[in-house]
């Protein structure tokens, strides 16, 4: 299956998450909507992500993957495609 990379923000109740997420290139589960509605997944792994904290504490943590449970995720929008990661896993 050929794959795709999307940069994706997700809001929960207390932080927002920007990272990487793998899609399929086309048809089924090429969409942010596919990724979140999927119910055989309960967590949406994401590569290359910060952290910042909603509550105005402006520390960002950074992590080479993220998972997030689906249940948590208040909004979620597509911030763009990205370059095919490179072999340690680093996003262009």
């Amino acid at each position: 299956m050929q794959h795709r990379y999307e940069r994706i923000s997700i809001d929960t109740p207390r932080h927002r998450i920007v990272g990487v997420a793998t899609l399929a290139s086309d048809g089924y589960r090429s969409r942010l909507s596919d990724l979140l509605n999927a119910p055989e997944r309960d967590f949406i792994a994401l590569t290359d992500a910060t952290v910042t904290a909603l509550d105005g504490d402006h520390e960002v943590a950074r992590h080479d993957f993220i998972a997030v449970h689906r249940q948590h995720v208040v909004f979620a929008v597509s911030v763009g495609e990205v370059a095919e990661p490179r072999a340690d896993g680093v996003v262009a």
